[in-house]
């Protein structure tokens, strides 16, 4: 699944393609993609709109139109296609928008899980989804003692916890590894039993990776890509994620791959103790 740093790469790549463009049409052609509202009302509303900007909160892309703000997730597999106007259209393809230069702008999800909201753009953040969502890993009221009291309430394992998008939002599976493993954090570790001077690791350390992650295009792992194309490069730099029984790279021990919470869990057993 796409998190924090391959939306933001998503939306740096749609950005010049998109904005000022007026969607003069949609087609639906699987409804359970639109959460909010009707397929029928969101024809009716979205019609006529600009794409005023694009922006993110959390996994969630934002684009802010005249009166309504349209939020997507992607979830497992949905990405976004360009093609002409009057072409085909593929398999996977399941909502069209005609853009005012004759461009198809489509969304492309294999698994159908992806999801799109459109609600009124000046209520956007303050109701369901986006209200529900915790801080951005690169807001400064992020604090070790916002982190330190929100963990406190939580018996759950620290990996369980941080994918938990209500304290912060963003991070998923694959820089939860990679996070811990730079916290020398056991991941199986209960949540409430993290320290603060901890907490203060955690936080340095999901700036560090997903700061460093977006820099090189986000992850490429299985079916991502952000849009036709364009591939992450940070795969490469994964320090434990997707490396069982490599060397660990700073002990030499070999990392291992549990189960933790259905979620694939990579560390060393050794350096994180």
């Amino acid at each position: 699944m796409p998190e924090k740093p391959e939306v933001m790469t998503v939306v740096k790549s749609l950005t010049p393609l998109i904005t000022g463009k007026k969607i003069t049409d949609c087609n639906i052609y699987w409804d359970n993609i639109i959460a909010y509202p009707t397929s029928n009302e969101f024809k009716k509303k979205i019609i006529g709109q600009k794409i005023n900007s694009i922006t993110t909160r959390g996994k969630f892309i934002v684009m802010l139109l005249d009166d309504y703000a349209l939020l997507v997730h992607l979830r497992m597999e949905g990405k976004f296609m360009f093609r002409k106007k009057g072409e085909v259209i593929g398999k996977h393809e399941h909502v069209e928008f005609l853009l005012d230069d004759s461009i198809s702008f489509r969304f492309h999800d294999v698994r159908k899980f992806g999801k799109m909201h459109l609600l009124p753009k000046e209520e956007v953040y303050h109701v369901k989804p986006l209200s529900e969502l915790g801080k951005e890993f690169y807001d400064e009221t992020l604090s070790k003692e916002y982190l330190y009291e929100k963990l406190s309430r939580i018996r759950l394992p620290i990996k369980t916890a941080l994918l938990d998008q209500s304290i912060i939002c963003g991070i998923g599976n694959i820089y939860d590894d990679e996070i811990l493993f730079m916290s020398k954090i056991n991941p199986n570790r209960k949540a409430n039993l993290v320290s603060i001077e901890e907490c203060q690791m955690i936080i340095d350390n999901t700036k560090t990776v997903l700061s460093h992650a977006v820099e090189l295009g986000g992850t490429t792992i299985k079916s991502f890509t952000s849009s036709e194309g364009v591939h992450g490069l940070f795969q490469h730099e994964l320090l434990v994620h997707s490396r069982e029984g490599a060397s660990c790279p700073d002990c030499g021990e070999k990392i291992i791959k549990i189960k933790l919470g259905g979620r694939g869990t990579y560390f060393c057993m050794n350096c994180q103790k």
